[in-house]
């Protein structure tokens, strides 16, 4: 953006002004998701959109609990700034903040004005423009599960788990599950924000929660997955509760996954048609649809390190989980890792359900389309789809059950890996090795109560 762009600035603080807002949000995602941000007092939003905030580039390399991994343009480089510059077609009031406006922004290298290369967002626009090309508009419709926690010294970690409510009470709302109304007070601020919520109910285990995003084009459906998981921790923290996307926080409980409902508008001649859906074709898809199918597969184990991110989303996985754990794909199916829902016509698409929460959306939905992409390009079928049991290793080969196994096979998918960017890859391998190393050295308590003892 340049300085003469910045009288366009005007009309919308303005529009901010006049609805009491003095203080812009500006945030974006980092390499694992996790919302960054700076306050931006209207006065200096032009400023902001002329020149960009500055922020160090480690803030990308930086981990859960504040080190900074050495990757490359990091540490070794004199850690040097990125510019974020608020992307202002995303303005919107924040419900339960009042005077304050949330706005994403778009990170770049401030020496050349081009995208950060570890920016989600941007990896996201890179891999959509290549669909584009190819006549094919991604539509994702995104679910996400989280676990609410309360305070309470006495447990683990200082948290305990939300309305210790009994067994059963999955597809369920109201005080039943949720005695203090956590979840309907939370649709209603998101609903506010913009971000097109459409429905929520309690999960299979205590505390726990789904919600679910009406269905668009990809980006809008990652901003809207993003602000989402920031705007249930902030309202959590609000109150004194802690909701947390991990996969799988408890030893006994089930993990929380981010299914993604994925299909395809034709960008040509008749635009907007459901690419997915063919009454004539096999199991009613369309051709671009199978061979989608085929691409997600063949790409499955290096699609598990970008969707199931972390040491912990391996414990996600395992039979009769509702999580899958082989690469396989199924009609109706939700023991199969891609899971084909019985609408046609317009509602012809694919269900993912690889991914867990904790997945960085903007980085989750690239992966998954560029895998759609590659298969969609080399037009190869689908094996045939899974009968029955999902959990049978006889009948597919198992998903990674590490990550570094993931991470391994992401590095070897040369295919995927030139889709996403080799210096994105690069960055995203080295740090999240790094986790993999940190975690190996940690003794768990699990160590500690296994051979303490008797050893």
């Amino acid at each position: 953006m340049s300085a003469q762009d910045t009288p366009d600035v005007r009309p919308h603080m303005e529009r901010l002004a006049a609805d009491g807002i003095d203080v812009v949000r500006v945030t974006y995602p980092d390499l694992i998701g996790t919302d960054r941000a700076r306050d931006v007092l209207l006065d200096h939003l032009p400023a902001a959109c002329d020149h960009g905030l500055a922020f160090c580039r480690a803030v990308y390399h930086t981990t859960p609990r504040g080190g900074v991994v050495p990757v490359t343009g990091g540490l070794e480089a004199g850690l040097p700034d990125i510019c974020v510059r608020p992307d202002l077609g995303t303005l919107h009031a924040l419900p339960w903040e009042p005077g304050v406006a949330w706005c994403l922004g778009d990170t770049l290298d401030p020496a050349t004005g081009s995208p950060s290369p570890e920016s989600p967002r941007d990896l996201l626009r890179s891999v959509l423009a290549r669909c584009t090309e190819a006549g094919l508009r991604p539509v994702v419709g995104p679910e996400l599960e989280y676990f609410l926690l309360d305070q309470d010294p006495g447990s683990p970690g200082g948290w305990r788990r939300y309305a210790q409510a009994e067994a059963g009470v999955v597809y369920t709302a109201g005080l039943r599950a949720d005695a203090d109304n956590h979840l309907l007070r939370t649709l209603r601020h998101l609903r506010d924000l913009g971000i097109r919520v459409v429905t929520g109910n309690h999960e299979f285990d205590a505390g726990q929660f789904e919600i679910n995003l009406a269905h668009s084009h990809a980006m809008d459906a990652a901003d809207r997955a993003f602000l989402l998981k920031a705007a249930v921790k902030e309202l959590a923290r609000k109150e004194g509760k802690l909701a947390t996307f991990m996969a799988k926080p408890f030893n006994d409980a089930g993990g929380s996954g981010f299914h993604l409902h994925f299909s395809g508008e034709s960008t040509e001649g008749d635009a907007g048609r459901n690419v997915f859906d063919d009454p004539a074709g096999a199991f009613g898809l369309s051709d671009t649809g199978r061979h989608a199918i085929a691409g997600i597969l063949a790409h499955a184990p290096a699609l598990a390190a970008l969707l199931n991110p972390t040491v912990n989303s391996y414990k996600r996985f395992g039979p009769d989980t509702l999580a899958p754990w082989l690469i396989d794909w199924g009609l109706d199916n939700r023991s199969a890792m891609v899971r084909v829902p019985p609408e046609r016509g317009s509602g012809a698409r694919l269900e993912v359900r690889l991914g867990d929460a904790s997945a960085n959306p903007y980085l989750a939905i690239a992966a998954l389309c560029a895998a759609v992409l590659i298969g969609v390009r080399e037009g190869k079928e689908p094996p045939a789809p899974l009968e029955g049991y999902g959990y049978d290793t006889e009948k597919s080969r198992m998903l990674p059950t590490t990550l570094s196994a993931a991470l391994d096979a992401l590095e070897a998918d040369e295919a995927l890996t030139a889709a996403l960017g080799k210096d994105f890859a690069e960055s995203f391998l080295t740090y999240k090795r790094d986790e993999v190393a940190r975690f190996n050295r940690h003794v768990t308590d699990w160590e500690f109560a296994e051979y303490s003892s008797h050893l």
